[in-house]
């Protein structure tokens, strides 16, 4: 079985923090160099990093690890999905010597929008795809 075979699970954290019929909170703990494998994100989403951080992202079928987020204490990404498709399966590793935890806030009414958006992010790091 090839990657692109495989199920690739729709869960964007290690462990569900809350859920309701609007929002689920997810944390991603990432241990030194560790990697949280594919997984899908399906709705619009909000990304906090409350320390800083440094990861890389892979998507599904690239070989590069080309999508880096370099985070200082605060620093959120927003991105709308849309209702077209859910995003391209991506994977994300800790490139920190120390152990790191970002959040990620799915909102789970309908996306306003049919397409894709790009991702907005503040000023406290850099997000490059």
């Amino acid at each position: 079985m090839t990657d692109t075979d495989r199920e690739i699970p729709p869960t964007p954290g290690d462990t569900l923090l809350f859920q309701n019929d609007r929002v689920r909170v997810w944390s991603m703990t990432l241990e030194p160099h560790g990697i949280f494998d594919f997984h899908q994100h399906h709705h619009d989403h909000v990304v906090v990093w409350p320390e800083p951080g440094i990861a890389q992202g892979q998507d599904l079928g690239d070989e590069d690890w080309g999508i880096s987020q370099v985070a200082e204490p605060g620093f959120v990404l927003y991105k709308t999905v849309g209702r077209k498709q859910p995003l391209t399966p991506h994977r994300i590793r800790n490139l920190e010597d120390r152990t790191v935890t970002h959040f990620i806030i799915e909102l789970l009414d309908e996306s306003p929008s049919e397409h894709e958006l790009p991702w907005e992010h503040n000023d406290r790091g850099s997000f490059t795809k």
